[in-house]
Formats: C-alpha cells, sequence, structure tokens
C-alpha cells in the first residue's frame, strides 16, 4: 500500500473505513445486490486520482463509484450488464428535480390509489394492509388501527376471501415473462413465473402503478419512479416471510407476535409469508426516494451524463453509462486513456446479479445478456463455470492494463472462499502488465443475508492496489 502514497489526511479517517455508516440517502433506497461503502469509494478517488482525470469502472453495480467520482470532479466511464444497474446509476449521478418528482407522485396517487385500494376492502370503507398466510389458509387480516395503534388484526371472513378470489384468475397483461433458472443458491426450483410469486390481486395493482408511471411525460422522473416500483415489489410478492416474535410470559402464556420481514434472496415462498397492500409497498419507497433526494441529490443533477465512453474522452459529457459487456466496453477505449481504475467485480459465485434481477428488469421491461455475465452461476443450465469465469475476468483485467496511462491506478475490490479464484486473479493482473502493490480490508456498511456466510466466507471484502509494472518501482 505504501508504494501508491495512500494518506488518510483529514478527508476520510481510520473509522470511517473500518466502521463505514450505513446506507443513507439515495443510496439507501434500492435494495441492489453487493453494495459497497460510499466511505472507502470516495478514499479510493481521492487518494488514486486527481480532479479532471479518466475513472474507469466496468461494473459498476448500484452507481456508488459512479457518483463518487463524479462529484469529486473527475471524469467517468462505467459499464453494467444489467440494464436495472444502469438505471440506478443513472439516478445517483443525475437525479431528477425533487419538485418534479412530488408532483408525479402525487398524480400518480390521484390516479391508482383509490382503484389499488378497493381490491383491500373492510367494512365500513376501512382498507387492508396485510394478510397473514399459512401455505394457502388466510390466517389474519391487517388494518391501520386508530391514533396510538400501529394494526389491528382481524378474523379473515367470507368478504375477504371473496376479494381475493375475484382477482384468481388474472395474469400478466403487460409484464414480459420471467426467465427464472434453477439455482439451489438462490433457493430458485426453476421455471417460474409471475403467478408463482405473486398473488393475481398484487399482480393487478403493480401493473395498474406501472402503466400511470408509463404515462409521466419528465423521463428522468418516469425512470426514478420506475426504479421504486422495482425496489417496491418483492414486499409485494408472496416472497416476504413472517417473523414469529415470542414476547414476553405473562403468568404460564406467553405472546406470540408476528411482524413482517422482507424479500430476502432468491425465488421462493415461505409457508408463513404475507400479502402487503400494493400501494403501501410503493409508497414506502417512492417516499424514500424522496428522502434520498432531498438529502443528497440536487448537486449532481447538472452533470451531463453520455451512452458513449468517447463523449467523456472527447469532453461532451461528464460522466457515460454503458449498458455493456465489461470487455467491450474496455476494449473499445484508446490505449493509456484512462488514470484509474477502480471496481467491485463479481465473486464468483457469491452473487448472481441477473438471476437475482429478473423481476426488476422484467418490470423495466429489459431483456439482459445472461450469456454474456461473467460469473459463476450454480444455474447448470447456464454453463457458466468457474473455468468460464477465471477466463472473462482475466479478458477484462488485461484489456483494463491496456487502458490505463502509465502512471495509472488499479483498485479492485474482491471476496473469494476459493483460493484458486484469488490466485486466477493475481495471474490475471499480471498478464495485464500489472503489479501487485498492497491491500486492506473494507468492513461493509450494512450486514446483509446476500454476504457469504459458508463455511470459508471472509467476513469483508479486500480492496486490492496495482499499478503498471512499468511505474510499480515509484
Amino acid at each position: 500500500m505504501n508504494q501508491l502514497g495512500l494518506d488518510l489526511g483529514l478527508r476520510t479517517s481510520v473509522q470511517e473505513l473500518t466502521q463505514p455508516s450505513g446506507y443513507k440517502g439515495l443510496y439507501g433506497f434500492h435494495k441492489y445486490w453487493g453494495k459497497k461503502p460510499a466511505e472507502t469509494v470516495s478514499f479510493l478517488v481521492e487518494q488514486l486520482s486527481e480532479p479532471d482525470e479518466v475513472v474507469l469502472d466496468p461494473f459498476l453495480g448500484s452507481g456508488a463509484i459512479a457518483r463518487e467520482a463524479s462529484i469529486r470532479g473527475r471524469r467517468v466511464i462505467a459499464s453494467d450488464l444489467n440494464p436495472v444497474a444502469i438505471e440506478l446509476a443513472s439516478l445517483v449521478v443525475a437525479p431528477p428535480p425533487v419538485v418534479e418528482m412530488q408532483r408525479s407522485l402525487k398524480d400518480i396517487e390521484a390516479a391508482t390509489r383509490s382503484d389499488i385500494d378497493k381490491s383491500y376492502p373492510l367494512p365500513g370503507g376501512a382498507v387492508a394492509t396485510h394478510y397473514l398466510w399459512n401455505g394457502n389458509e388466510l390466517r389474519q387480516v391487517w388494518t391501520k388501527g386508530s391514533k396510538g395503534s400501529l394494526r389491528v388484526e382481524l378474523v379473515p371472513t367470507a368478504s375477504d376471501l371473496a376479494a381475493i378470489d375475484q382477482f384468481s384468475d388474472y395474469t400478466p397483461r403487460e409484464l414480459r415473462p420471467l426467465r427464472i433458472f434453477k439455482n439451489s443458491r438462490i433457493n430458485s426450483p426453476g421455471a417460474m413465473q409471475w403467478r408463482d410469486l405473486f398473488t393475481g390481486r398484487a399482480l393487478r395493482n403493480l401493473e395498474i402503478l406501472r402503466n400511470a408511471i408509463l404515462r409521466i411525460s419528465n423521463d428522468h422522473v418516469r425512470k426514478a419512479l420506475l426504479l421504486a416500483l422495482t425496489a417496491s415489489s418483492g414486499q409485494m410478492s408472496q416472497m416476504v416471510f413472517a417473523i414469529a416474535k415470542r414476547g414476553k410470559t405473562s403468568g404460564a402464556r406467553a405472546n406470540d407476535r408476528i411482524e413482517v420481514g422482507s424479500w430476502v434472496i432468491g425465488f421462493w415462498r415461505p409457508e408463513l409469508h404475507f400479502e402487503i397492500n400494493v400501494w403501501n409497498c410503493f409508497e414506502n419507497k417512492a417516499r424514500a426516494l424522496l428522502r434520498g433526494l432531498h438529502a443528497d441529490g440536487s448537486e449532481s443533477y447538472l452533470r451531463r451524463v453520455s451512452a458513449k465512453a468517447l463523449d467523456v474522452l472527447e469532453g461532451r459529457a461528464d460522466v457515460s453509462l454503458v449498458n455493456a459487456d465489461a470487455a467491450e466496453l474496455i476494449a473499445a477505449l484508446p490505449e493509456g486513456s484512462v488514470d484509474l481504475v477502480v471496481t467491485d467485480p463479481p465473486h464468483g459465485d457469491r452473487i448472481p446479479y441477473l438471476e437475482l434481477s429478473e423481476i426488476w428488469n422484467a418490470i423495466l421491461d429489459r431483456c439482459p445478456s445472461f450469456d454474456q455475465e461473467i460469473v459463476v452461476s450454480d444455474a447448470a443450465e447456464r454453463g457458466h463455470t468457474s473455468e468460464r469465469y477465471a477466463e472473462r475476468m482475466k479478458t477484462v483485467l488485461q484489456l483494463a492494463g491496456r487502458a490505463l496511462s502509465p502512471t495509472g491506478r488499479l483498485a479492485i475490490m474482491f471476496n473469494s472462499r476459493s483460493a484458486g479464484e484469488w490466485a486466477d486473479l493475481l495471474s490475471a493482473t499480471e498478464a495485464g502488465g500489472l503489479r501487485f502493490c498492497g491491500c486492506f480490508p473494507m468492513a461493509y456498511s450494512a450486514r446483509s443475508v446476500v454476504q457469504d456466510n459458508r463455511s470459508g466466507a471472509l467476513k469483508h471484502d479486500y480492496v486490492l492496489l496495482f499499478l503498471p509494472s512499468a511505474s510499480a518501482h515509484r
């Protein structure tokens, strides 16, 4: 690490790197997989590059590197094969105006909420918020209580069952079919469709919301609210588990209280699960997005964003976000045109990004290239083996070495249970004319069940630092 002259200085403390804060603002609004702490990202950008230099991230994910580099005055070229990643990065780099978002959200509520709420009817004009299911048996119906009471738990009635039955045959009319593979790593039995994961009522209401969002004329606002819909879609599904918490005992009797869990990872319906009012799910995420925009969205609104990498190199844009394979993007860059590569590539078989993002991409009406993904997948039909992953990562890193200037830097965030994958990574960087200079551990901003907790797994990522071999002696 000393070969790179890193200095913690005053802007980033050791505590910020070792104990980063949780995901806040725009970073916290969406549950994208494998997000990394902004503190580490900003530290790397500040320490390894100068203002107006070109920063490359060929695996941009949720866009933290692109945003942190952009707000520090660097020119950014970034890509991802996952369409929803590009949309998220576009949001955090160039958010829409708060006033326009608020106006559009009010319009959507006026156009959809009454219709959606009518599908969750209760006596006296009340609206149900949650339905607790045990398999196919409806156990409870919840609604909002009076002031001071968070919820009222009701015994299901024939009217509740009739309201559910009204939409029992509903199938999506505009959402494209899902492509879900059999993958035990993410609890997926494979060949699942919308009706396997959502009730007919939830699908009908999801499509009502989606259609209203698609009618918004402002492109930035429409895309942001579609992201809010993807972010809330997991809570609209039947994959939301119920948490049974045993309270304090009173005499000989215990008080069992059910709490609402969340969609965690993979594609499966827990035996004890919830159906949640779709409007409430969407509104919660849309409000979280608005809070994020209020907190930290305004300073990056005027940045020039392009889908072409050369626009950044030739001064026509500040940021380029490209929906493309990493190798294809880097191969198209002129030799020596990049000052810093900082990236968080797929870590072997830890997170199958495209598989887990399938519902989101379907809502966006995007069809990602599963074949091009650089990943190790337990879905045998995909053929994404460890050998194929290693070879394609080698290609990307060789190209990255070619794209770096003689005084450039490369920082990779990585984690793997496999000693072979670590060895392959170092071998690939050497083949790209890069020399390993040091590393340091990177703590997560928040613990997540998506993080690898299998036997032998590391508890944090490492940041690996490299220089071009010709300049590594400096």
